[in-house]
């Protein structure tokens, strides 16, 4: 088990939930305050019964008192156009389980589904940094397909 200190390092004091900064100095009993989220994946939740397991990442106490025990959702930002947005967390957790592509979004115009992959790849740079991936934009029935690939 980590310390608050230890993790916050690692995490560069950014919530893995919102992306917001984290204040160190902040009482850890303040909802913008720093805490440990312990992240079970789906495939270690299995295995929980054994022995506990999982990732300590670094979340605000409101963003974790609000993820409670149920799997966490990063959101999309409202100012991206996009439509049908996959669950960024699922898809993390199946490119990182079987590498290929996953279609994350299909958005109006070739720009919005540039902006919408320039933010998700840096993203998915601090949520799950040893995830080699590359975005793609794909012209599909009138509007632009996201696609995120492995490298």
């Amino acid at each position: 088990m980590s310390t608050l200190r230890e993790v916050g390092d690692r995490e560069s004091w950014h919530c893995w939930l919102c992306d917001e900064p984290v204040d160190p100095d902040m009482s850890v009993n303040d909802p913008r305050g720093p805490s440990i989220d312990s992240v079970v994946t789906a495939k270690k939740a299995k295995a929980k019964a054994k022995a506990k397991g999982g990732v300590e990442r670094l979340a605000h106490r409101a963003c974790n008192t609000k993820k409670g025990a149920v799997r966490p959702v990063v959101p999309w930002p409202d100012r991206l156009f996009v439509v049908d947005p996959a669950p960024i967390i699922g898809v993390v957790e199946q490119l990182g389980r079987k590498g290929g592509r996953v279609a994350v979004a299909r958005c109006p115009s070739r720009l919005d589904a540039e902006e919408a992959s320039e933010w998700l790849l840096d993203r998915l740079s601090r949520l799950a940094p040893e995830l080699r991936v590359h975005a793609e934009v794909d012209a599909a029935g009138g509007a632009f397909l996201l696609v995120v690939r492995t490298n």
